[in-house]
């Protein structure tokens, strides 16, 4: 068992470009899911914008995306990424969880989402955002 750190990038509306983007320069599929798909807002024009997204090759490169959620500031260079934790086992992210949250703005607390069996997000102390999943079994 292990945890991977992934680069996750923050868009307001380039997210779907963006991953594009990266599939086409790095030989990859690009995959993702909707705000409208997962149902996360009842506005038409964030229907089409990503909620969750990824570029990942068969040699290991993986680059998450999604479009910040509606109403979350955004500000290139300010709430431009995040530092990602997947983990297949939900005792690591855990354990990373309840130390990184220590003195740290819950931003979603760690529990069951749309698209993991275990996921949440926090500020730490020093102002980074760290996200964290579980892997969601593959077809």
């Amino acid at each position: 068992m292990s945890i991977t750190t992934t680069s996750h990038l923050n868009f307001d509306g380039d997210a779907r470009a963006a991953l594009e983007f990266y599939a086409s320069a790095l030989g990859a599929k690009a995959d993702w899911m909707t705000y409208g798909e997962m149902g996360a807002s009842d506005d038409p024009a964030w229907a089409d914008r990503i909620v969750w997204g990824q570029v990942e090759t068969a040699s290991g490169i993986r680059v998450m995306a999604f479009d910040v959620w509606p109403g979350q500031p955004y500000e290139q260079g300010t709430n431009s990424f995040y530092v990602y934790l997947s983990s297949d086992d939900a005792d690591e992210i855990t354990v990373a969880w309840n130390g990184l949250s220590d003195g740290a703005e819950i931003r979603q607390q760690l529990g069951p989402s749309a698209w993991s069996p275990l996921a949440g997000q926090l500020r730490d102390r020093f102002g980074v955002i760290w996200a964290f999943d579980v892997r969601a079994p593959r077809d």
